[in-house]
């Protein structure tokens, strides 16, 4: 299921974001998973001290995250309309696969917050490139979800923050290429102060 590309440039240059939704059977194998987990993780990491942790969420727990979801949300919006419940349990059912990506930063370290946040980011970025290199496509999510503590609290300790919700599947239809940001708009030189 690999792609066919003529360089590594070119792999980098091909990959889209996909909408969740979108998304369909097959997904990763625990394989293929596997590989796309320690590809993540070869990231840059000030002081080594890997400041993220991977949770994988399997299809046959999706029901109990959308339990979770609706009862956080609940909690916190007692007067949800069913239409909010509903997004709760869709937001729990898309895509074959789910990886929650979990900031984790290491809290006795020198290494400043910023920087192993950082690190967290790189390392979802690296699974977005991982999963397209074997021929899947992947969508990082955030929302309501990853800001609950509820939620955060399902997957991890006090001090750490749900970086991403990032679900794996293949596209049911043709991923569309956005707008992307102006080279000379986002691109400049340094001029050093005389």
């Amino acid at each position: 299921m690999f792609n066919d590309t003529s360089s590594p440039l070119a792999l980098l240059r091909t990959r889209r974001s996909a909408k969740p939704r979108k998304l369909v059977t097959p997904g990763p194998d625990d394989a293929q998973m596997r590989s796309i987990l320690e590809i993540a993780m070869r990231t840059p990491d000030h002081g080594k001290l890997a400041p993220w942790r991977f949770v994988i969420v399997g299809a046959d727990q999706r029901d109990a995250l959308a339990s979770l979801l609706e009862a956080a949300y609940l909690a916190e919006n007692p007067d949800a309309s069913r239409v909010e419940i509903e997004a709760m349990h869709q937001f729990a059912h898309q895509a074959p696969s789910l990886v929650v990506a979990l900031s984790s930063p290491v809290q006795s370290s020198k290494s400043p917050l910023w920087e192993q946040e950082l690190s967290c980011g790189a390392a979802a970025m690296n699974l977005l490139h991982a999963t397209h290199a074997l021929g899947f496509a992947g969508g990082w999510l955030t929302g309501w979800p990853a800001y609950s503590d509820r939620v955060r609290a399902a997957f991890g300790q006090p001090h750490e923050k749900i970086a991403g919700f990032i679900f794996i599947g293949t596209p049911s239809e043709e991923l569309k290429e956005r707008p992307r940001p102006d080279y000379d708009a986002a691109v400049s030189r340094w001029s050093p102060l005389a």
